[in-house]
């Protein structure tokens, strides 16, 4: 070919070193040409046909391969096929050519297979069995494994060495290299293990309360994440103790649409009572509850009078309590703000009696994740709560201060004898 394209520009009047320049140049660029054109071929022709008749198919393997881009890999192996048969163009420089082209190959070959064993992966999970025995362990180290190896033969072609002359040279340096890139190994293992698992990433809000970290992260490295906690300081964690410690991600948060909101209020337990006439007529006023407690007084008459319960007494048959209808009312309060996540757990529940009187917890999720925004809104929510407990009949429990300790003395003190 060679030959050739340098009768053709020596026929063009051309001579001297001008004739094998013009020639090795033209072969190259003609060579370039044709890679980019099997590519593209490979790309915009083969690479359809194959996912159409993937698509017609019923199994689940083969859209996993697809999914997986194994195919894609695979056809990134056209060009390195072409520049390989043509290697001779390059003149002097085809053995370099040949030696980056396998590695090139040798690359190819390690992603394909771990794109094998992701989709592998994904076709495991799909099935029950996946629950019982977890196998993603075993194909993160088959992917180290792949690394290793693929790295082993990538330098042995640079170096133009047998690979296994290689490994008994790395074995005899072993030792001085597990100390001497200590840190580095285990930053780079965690660094796999925290990519391969999406346990972090640039942007996510953690809590890492060994190291005083809470805020976002802003850098992932091999040997540190860098935290901006939200007073502005940065804090600097080794990467392979988010391994080996415990950490919170609130990303699920953030992906989840809506934040949590849990707080609790307590009821002083003496002020809890059945509720009686002139108490319902207010209630029936109250908005977000006149309906409950019409069909609630409704419902309870109906089963006293199945059951012939004497209500002159209040322990007899059903009856409304103070508590209960402020149970109510929090509900239906929250479920008509317009903040709350609807379609997220919704509590307001009773906890343990204690001490301190009855909790009342409220368990919901904010629509709005921004912290100072959910801040407010729980602010807002509970401001409004404790204001209303009142009109139940209720009082929040509050430990006595000293002032309260004062006024009790005073008014069972005797009084003071006049001379």
């Amino acid at each position: 070919m060679i030959e050739w394209l340098e009768q053709q520009i020596g026929a063009l009047g051309v001579s001297g070193p001008l004739v094998s320049w013009g020639a090795h140049g033209a072969a190259v660029v003609g060579v370039a040409l044709l890679a980019w054109i099997s590519d593209a071929a490979t790309r915009r022709f083969v690479l359809p046909v194959v996912w159409h008749v993937i698509s017609q198919t019923r199994t689940r393997w083969d859209d996993a391969l697809v999914e997986n881009r194994v195919f894609v890999r695979i056809a990134h192996f056209a060009p390195a096929v072409v520049v390989t048969l043509f290697a001779s163009s390059f003149g002097d420089a085809r053995a370099w050519i040949e030696r980056f082209v396998l590695v090139y190959m040798i690359l190819l070959a390690v992603g394909i297979v771990n794109a094998f064993l992701e989709a592998g992966l994904q076709i495991y999970q799909s099935t029950d069995v996946s629950r019982e025995k977890p196998i993603r362990g075993y194909i993160q180290l088959g992917k180290l494994a792949s690394y290793l190896v693929g790295g082993i033969f990538v330098v042995s072609t640079l170096l133009e060495r047998e690979p296994w002359g290689l490994l008994t040279g790395i074995g005899a340096l072993s030792a001085v290299l597990l100390l001497t890139f200590r840190d580095s190994i285990l930053g780079f293992v965690a660094s796999v293990q925290l990519a391969a698992n999406n346990m972090i990433r640039r942007g996510d809000w953690i809590e890492v309360p060994r190291y005083g970290a809470d805020g976002d992260v802003i850098e992932v490295g091999l040997h540190t994440v860098k935290v901006q906690n939200w007073d502005k300081t940065i804090s600097t964690i080794p990467t392979h103790s988010l391994i080996t410690d415990s950490f919170k991600n609130w990303r699920g948060m953030s992906e989840s649409g809506g934040r949590r909101i849990k707080r609790a209020l307590n009821i002083d337990i003496g002020t809890i009572r059945l509720a009686d006439e002139e108490m319902l007529g207010r209630f029936e006023k109250f908005e977000h509850i006149s309906e409950y407690i019409a069909a609630k007084r409704a419902e309870i008459d109906a089963y006293n009078e199945e059951h012939g319960a004497d209500t002159s007494l209040g322990v007899n048959g059903r009856r409304i309590t103070n508590v209960g209808t402020f149970r109510a009312y929090v509900e239906a309060y929250l479920r008509h703000h317009p903040k709350i996540h609807k379609e997220m757990t919704f509590l307001v529940r009773q906890l343990q009696p204690t001490e301190k009187g009855l909790p009342i917890e409220i368990y919901v999720f904010s629509n709005d994740q921004v912290w100072a925004s959910y801040e407010a809104l729980q602010a807002d929510i509970f401001d409004h709560i404790l204001a209303v407990v009142p009109e139940f009949g209720l009082r929040v429990y509050q430990t006595p201060s000293g002032q309260d300790l004062q006024a009790a003395a005073r008014e069972v003190a005797p009084p003071k004898r006049t001379a």
